[in-house]
């Protein structure tokens, strides 16, 4: 018997979990713009949204933000949905094998600040920006 028998891989609730400690661990004046934000996790994205987003591989998806972003909001209308933030356990759980060098709360908090990023209306190159400057 292998000191590794006892384990699994973390699920979905452990992934939710660890989106919940880093959003509550984010600074409160950011979370203060984030009152109405729904978090999920799912095992996958699915087809639909693969075609929304243009994408053949659904690992390359680790989550994906939904909803009228702040600017939106602000306009004076009602958004149609909740903003939400979906986090994709089985691709988040395959770019943190590939790393390596992060820990998984460290992944999934990272991947849920830019999906929150979307929601303040930044874009997938804004974020790339932010993160080449501050890497």
């Amino acid at each position: 018997m292998s000191a590794f028998d006892h384990l699994a891989a973390p699920s979905l609730a452990d992934i939710d979990a660890l989106a919940r400690a880093g959003f509550s661990a984010l600074p409160a004046r950011f979370r203060n713009f984030c009152p109405d934000l729904v978090l999920t996790v799912e095992e996958m994205p699915d087809d639909d949204l693969l075609d929304e987003l243009g994408a053949e591989d659904p690992f390359e998806i680790t989550g994906v933000f939904t909803g009228a972003d702040l600017g939106q909001n602000d306009a004076g209308g009602l958004p149609s949905a909740p903003p939400m933030v979906t986090l994709f356990r089985r691709p988040i759980l395959d770019e943190w094998a590939d790393r390596g060098n992060v820990t998984l709360g460290e992944l999934v908090r990272h991947v849920l600040v830019h999906e929150i990023a979307h929601y303040f209306g930044l874009s997938d190159e804004d974020i790339a920006a932010i993160d080449d400057w501050t890497a």
